[in-house]
C-alpha cells in the first residue's frame, strides 16, 4: 500500500481522487518507437515537393515539426500526429508532426496519444535523459534507453482528461507565441519603414512635419565609448547599485562603488554576444566585452533604436564593435524627430516586453502543472 500511495499525482480532477494509483510501465510497453535512420546526405534537397526530413531540435519549433530539409530517400518513418523526440543533443526534446516525415538519426517516432506527450515534455523539463550522458562530444540515447524509460499511467479515461486539459492550455501558449511573434515582426517592420534605405536620405514611413534628409556617417565617427569599470570580483549580492554583464542575465551582482550615474544617453553593447542593454538607472559595469556607447545630442532611447537597426551579423569570436563602428548609419538632424522616434520604439518595447511576460507566466504556469499532474 505505502508503494501504491506514492503513485498518485499531488493534484487530480475530481472524479479521479478515489481512483486506483497509477500503475509504473515501461515506455516501450506503452507505446511504438521508431528509431531514426538518416538518408545519404547526397539525397538531401530543398524541393518541398520531396519528403520532409527531421534529424533533431533544428527541424523543430514551438512543439511542431517545421520543415527545413528535404529527402528523396526513405528510410525510417512517421505519420501525422505522431510524436517526435529528440535522441541527440539536445536529447527529450519533443514535438508533433502534421506531416509525413523520414526520420533521420537524432530522432525517434513515437505513436502515443497526448498524455505520453506531456509526459515526455515534463520528463525534458526534469532532466530525466541526463542521467543517460554517455560522455561522448555530445549525450545521445539509444532504442533501450528509451523502450525501458520508466514511467507511470493513470487509465485510459484519467489519461484522456488530462491531455485534453494540456492540450487547451498549450493552444493558449501558442496563441500567445503567435501575438508576441507578430509584434517583434512588427516592429522588425517599422525599423524597416523608419530608417532610410541604403542609398536614400529620407525614410519611408515618417511623423508629420518632418521633411528634411537625414544626415548619413559612419558609425565610430559620431560614437564615444566611456572607460568605466568594475571587475567581476568586485560584485556582490549586496549593494545598491546593479552590476551588468553581457548575456542573457545582465546583472551579475550588486556593489556601493560610485555608479556610472549619465545612464539617460548611454547605451550597454556586448561585444561578444551582440547584446543591447538601455540602462534604467545607475549602474556599475563589468569589464568582460561590454562597452558603454553614447553620441552627442541622441538620447538612449533613440540610440537603442538606432544600434538595433544597424547591428551587425554575428561572425563568431570577431569583435563586433569593430564591425559596428564602420556601419553606415543614418540619423535626422532634428533633436525633435530623433526623441519621437526613440519614444515610439520604446512603446513598442514595452508592448513586446507585456507579451513576453505573459508568455512566460503561461509556460510556467504549465510547468507547474505538469509537476503536480504527473508522477
Amino acid at each position: 500500500m505505502s508503494k501504491n500511495k506514492k503513485l498518485v499525482p499531488k493534484r487530480r480532477f475530481k472524479e479521479f481522487q478515489n481512483s486506483d494509483a497509477w500503475e509504473q510501465r515501461e515506455l516501450g510497453e506503452v507505446v511504438q518507437i521508431t528509431m531514426g535512420q538518416s538518408p545519404l546526405g547526397s539525397n538531401y534537397t530543398e524541393n518541398p515537393s520531396d519528403y520532409i526530413l527531421v534529424q533533431g531540435n533544428a527541424d523543430m519549433k514551438n512543439g511542431k515539426v517545421f520543415p527545413r530539409i528535404w529527402t528523396t530517400q526513405v528510410t525510417k518513418t512517421a505519420e501525422p500526429d505522431d510524436i517526435i523526440l529528440s535522441v541527440r543533443a539536445p536529447v527529450g526534446d519533443v514535438g508533433k508532426t502534421d506531416y509525413n516525415v523520414v526520420l533521420g538519426r537524432g530522432v525517434a517516432g513515437i505513436k502515443g496519444n497526448e498524455f505520453i506527450y506531456q509526459l515526455l515534455s515534463k520528463m525534458k523539463s526534469n532532466s530525466y535523459w541526463g542521467k543517460y550522458s554517455t560522455g561522448s562530444t555530445f549525450d545521445s540515447i539509444n532504442s533501450n534507453d528509451l523502450k525501458e524509460a520508466n514511467i507511470c499511467i493513470p487509465s485510459t479515461n484519467e489519461q484522456v482528461q488530462i491531455g485534453s486539459f494540456f492540450r487547451n492550455l498549450d493552444q493558449t501558449i501558442a496563441f500567445q507565441q503567435r501575438k508576441l511573434e507578430k509584434m517583434k515582426a512588427m516592429k522588425s517592420a517599422y525599423l524597416s519603414e523608419m530608417f532610410p534605405a541604403e542609398g536614400e536620405r529620407k525614410p519611408k514611413r515618417r511623423f508629420p512635419g518632418f521633411t528634411d534628409d537625414w544626415e548619413q556617417c559612419e558609425l565610430g565617427d559620431v560614437v564615444r565609448t566611456s572607460s568605466f569599470k568594475l571587475y567581476l570580483s568586485e560584485a556582490s549580492g549586496s549593494g545598491k547599485y546593479p552590476v551588468i554583464q553581457q548575456g542573457d542575465n545582465p546583472i551579475l551582482g550588486f556593489s556601493n562603488n560610485k555608479p556610472f550615474e549619465r545612464f539617460e544617453d548611454v547605451v550597454l553593447f556586448g561585444d561578444h554576444t551582440l547584446s543591447l542593454y538601455k540602462p534604467a538607472h545607475p549602474f556599475l559595469v563589468a569589464t568582460d566585452g561590454l562597452k558603454i556607447l553614447s553620441i552627442d545630442g541622441f538620447d538612449n532611447n533613440f540610440l537603442y533604436s538606432l544600434l538595433e537597426k544597424y547591428m551587425p551579423e554575428s561572425e563568431g569570436y570577431k569583435r563586433h564593435f569593430t564591425i559596428l563602428k564602420s556601419s553606415k548609419i543614418s540619423f535626422p538632424q532634428n533633436i525633435d524627430e530623433r526623441v519621437l522616434i526613440g519614444r515610439f520604439f520604446t512603446s513598442f518595447d514595452q508592448t513586446i516586453a507585456f507579451q513576453q511576460q505573459k508568455l512566460e507566466k503561461l509556460q510556467n504556469i504549465k510547468k507547474a502543472y505538469l509537476n503536480e499532474m504527473f508522477i
